[in-house]
């Protein structure tokens, strides 16, 4: 049975920090520039040296985004871009433009190659394709089914890797190819742009009734036709591992740190307790299942992965996401007088009751006794997103122990 790595997305360092703390046995993340996530915090040339050298410290592979679809302009950016990767020393690069997968193997021929998924990979023959390149692995295209994973699997060399989505937000798109955020929004998702007009609510304009719209009802719930829920099969480990799956990938590298921590933990745990015993992965379901549900959703579906998806893979009703759980910060440093130091993301106050989640599963209540700013002034409460703080509870944290409370669900 192969042991699958869990790689983690990392969009920012305060994200890399968490998912390498909360299990990640890889990472994820972008430059400025040359990832499909333009958006994203994503790393300076400093901060990625860092990351890597944090991870790399806690055994965690470390796997660099380039993989849009490159234009003219952007090559000689991207070898430049390259060279520059070949002294921070990543694991591994993903890629999906051709043109850009020789620079990474002139350039950089001792990192891994990792094709992308927008290379639209459906078939063994796509996976051949890419090995004798000299791809390490392939990410399977989101359209494919455990059976043809199966069958790719046993179709392509024992040392090559398959790589595989099994959880986070869905494309409406074919492989996430999509020019609907170009067309409408002049932002080209395939170079890393995506304004996510598939969230959007549409109407109707009939061309001779210009400015009357109309509402468009896929059925009576509501016009939200192209928005998917997001796919989730912390469920299915024993499926996946069967298919020959080597990477479980979690998307996200625009999420918060509360999304990392919450289903690189879930889906650290499953994986391991599934290895030691599969009864004790059945027994402790519900608990990974309740953990993934405390952090932002749009409620879950499995995809492609046992056949076409049907109407109620989609969400109707809004776009928004919903949450159980509010991210109060990351535990920094802790002192001799029994504060730590806490950079604060969410309003909270002395007297509330929070909760330290642990990377080992534990969640520990514990009441705010004290808040005072940087200088030791005391605070009721701490109203100011991104105050450096320190903070005195009725438990102790350890440093990188994440901070949450409960939150009103929407």
């Amino acid at each position: 049975m192969r042991k699958p790595e869990l790689l983690v997305p990392a969009g920012s360092f305060e994200a890399l920090l968490t998912a390498v703390t909360y299990g990640a046995d890889a990472v994820y993340l972008g430059g400025d520039a040359f990832g499909l996530r333009a958006k994203a915090k994503n790393f300076t040339r400093e901060e990625m040296r860092k990351g890597i050298a944090f991870a790399h410290g806690r055994g965690v592979k470390v796997y660099v985004t380039a993989n849009i679809l490159a234009h003219n302009e952007d090559l000689a950016g991207i070898r430049s871009y390259f060279k520059e990767l070949r002294e921070l020393g990543p694991d591994g690069l993903i890629l999906a433009d051709p043109a850009v997968f020789e620079i990474a193997k002139e350039e950089l021929p001792e990192v891994e190659r990792h094709i992308s998924t927008q290379a639209n990979n459906t078939n063994y023959g796509t996976y051949r394709f890419w090995y004798k390149q000299g791809a390490k692995r392939v990410v399977s295209a989101r359209e494919l089914s455990l059976d043809e994973i199966r069958e790719i699997r046993e179709r392509i060399p024992e040392d090559m890797e398959i790589e595989t989505f099994v959880h986070g937000a869905m494309c409406i798109s074919y492989s996430g190819r999509c020019l609907l955020s170009n067309y409408l929004a002049g932002r080209d998702a395939n170079r890393g742009a995506c304004t996510h007009p598939c969230r959007w609510k549409y109407a109707l304009m009939e061309e001779t009734r210009p400015g009357e719209y109309l509402p468009v009802f896929e059925n009576e719930r509501g016009t939200f036709i192209l928005n998917s829920k997001d796919l989730c099969m912390i469920g299915y480990i024993p499926e996946l591992i069967g298919a020959g799956i080597d990477s479980f990938k979690i998307e996200g590298r625009m999420k918060a740190p509360l999304y990392v921590a919450c289903v690189t933990r879930a889906y650290r745990l499953a994986i391991d307790d599934y290895g030691r015993d599969p009864a004790l992965y059945r027994k402790n379901l519900a608990w990974y299942e309740e953990e993934i549900g405390k952090c932002t959703i749009r409620g879950f579906t499995t995809g492609f992965f046992f056949g076409k998806p049907g109407e109620d893979a989609q969400i109707y009703e809004n776009s928004t996401y919903h949450t159980e759980s509010v991210y109060l910060g990351l535990v920094g440093e802790t002192r001799s007088d029994g504060f730590f130091c806490l950079e604060q993301k969410n309003k909270f106050s002395v007297g509330e009751l929070v909760e330290i989640m642990k990377p080992d599963g534990r969640n520990i209540p514990a009441k705010v006794e004290q808040i005072t700013d940087e200088a030791g002034a005391e605070q009721a409460d701490a109203p100011h997103a991104r105050q450096k703080l320190r903070v005195k509870l009725s438990e102790k944290p350890e440093p990188l122990d994440l901070l949450r409370r409960a939150g009103d669900r929407k």
